[in-house]
């Protein structure tokens, strides 16, 4: 579960089951199951091999050239983003609020927090595909989720929060 509690967050219970649904999209429940809930994971883990960083004084920026990237945390946070997005929501680590709190801001861009506390997810989902590579129709190149099974993830979160 996202560290923000829904009285914490924008938007809500609602925004707190769609940080949920994008830890379930970019690393899975397996992985999930085997770190700090997704915070400490960097690009390339699986269940089996998880790639963990120790610290969350910083983004750990742990470069994996098979993936061409050194995403981290529970939302998969590029390194290069790091400094802006850190002084603009005057971020003091990497920790599991900063990440959130980064999350909810990309959403925010999206301009998707609206279309999310009033339910409408696969419309969120749509408009927040361009920040997390593994949303359907998100065109990186990379393993894209179905959006049935997303949905599915939302609701699963929703019930958590009830």
């Amino acid at each position: 579960m996202a560290t923000l509690k829904p009285d914490e967050a924008e938007g809500g219970a609602r925004v707190c089951a769609f940080l949920d649904t994008i830890a379930h999209s970019e690393l899975g429940p397996r992985l999930l199951a085997v770190s700090d809930d997704g915070y400490n994971v960097v690009v390339g883990s699986t269940p089996q091999k998880p790639i963990l960083f120790d610290s969350y004084a910083e983004h750990p920026r742990l470069y994996q050239a098979n993936m061409n990237s050194d995403a981290a945390g529970r939302y998969q946070f590029m390194g290069r983003y790091w400094p802006h997005y850190q002084a603009q929501l005057r971020l003091p680590d990497f920790g599991k609020r900063s990440q959130d709190l980064w999350a909810i801001q990309l959403i925010r861009e999206c301009k998707a927090i609206a279309t999310i506390e009033v339910g409408a997810i696969e419309d969120a989902i749509r408009l927040c595909r361009s920040r997390w590579a593994s949303f359907p129709g998100a065109g990186y190149g990379q393993h894209e989720n179905k959006m049935d099974e997303l949905v599915r993830a939302f609701n699963d979160a929703m019930s958590a929060y009830a």
